[in-house]
């Protein structure tokens, strides 16, 4: 298994914000990450990439513990957040050196550009990041994710604020990579995770109740409106 998360609780004060979460991926899966809004998605990913602590379980990849060896872990995890913070006063190269610098890799100059001609940043190499659309900014932010060469993507919502030429591409963009990493993202856009997923999981109230192949799930806006009893 890439990645094995073990009954993870997270509290807010006396609040609970997700109850005993447990799932695994393999190499290749695509995982869609269902909810709505509060359901507790943004809170089990930013516990995966290791951005913020819960209060009970475990988290592993490749076997490895979250709590027990962090850094080697997070060398393993590549992440986007919903918000994608960038540096705006930076180059587009530059950035995406200082990424593969912090990862202490080889080769830097050749890594950042090997990068930048996968995610189709060609043409905005020597932009500051301020200056660029919201699709460039969505595909800076997938580079500095994937630059280190990860087993496992967290992406959440990676086609937020997207055109729909741009939702295409970066659709497009996923499906390649799944071929050799595991990928989570959640999406509030179904026919997106329909496209692209092999499996999903639904959350609600921050308890999973669904984990079925995309095979299995039939019509998936009938199946999470059912789900979550909207």
């Amino acid at each position: 298994m890439i990645l094995e998360v073990c009954n993870i609780s997270k509290n807010y004060g006396s609040l609970p914000a997700v109850k005993e979460a447990s799932f695994s991926m393999r190499e290749g899966e695509i995982v869609g990450f269902l909810g709505l809004n509060g359901a507790g998605k943004s809170t089990v990913m930013k516990i995966i990439a290791g951005c913020i602590p819960f209060n009970a379980g475990s988290v592993q990849i490749n076997g490895i513990e979250l709590k027990k060896n962090d850094l080697e872990y997070k060398s393993h995890l590549g992440f986007l957040p919903e918000n994608n913070p960038l540096y705006d006063e930076m180059y587009v190269l530059e950035y995406l050196e200082y990424v593969a610098g912090l990862y202490a890799m080889d080769s830097i100059r050749e890594e950042a550009r090997k990068v930048v001609r996968q995610t189709g940043l060609q043409t905005e190499v020597s932009k500051k990041i301020g200056q660029l659309s919201k699709g460039y900014r969505q595909r800076l932010g997938l580079a500095q994710a994937i630059i280190h060469h990860p087993d496992l993507l967290i992406l959440d919502e990676p086609t937020s604020g997207l055109d729909p030429r741009q939702t295409e591409e970066m659709l497009f963009l996923l499906h390649s990579l799944s071929k050799e990493k595991g990928i989570l993202f959640s999406s509030h856009t179904l026919s997106e995770v329909s496209i692209l997923i092999t499996r999903v999981l639904i959350i609600h109230h921050g308890e999973i109740i669904a984990d079925l192949p995309r095979d299995e799930t039939g019509d998936l806006e009938v199946l999470f409106k059912d789900l979550t009893k909207i």
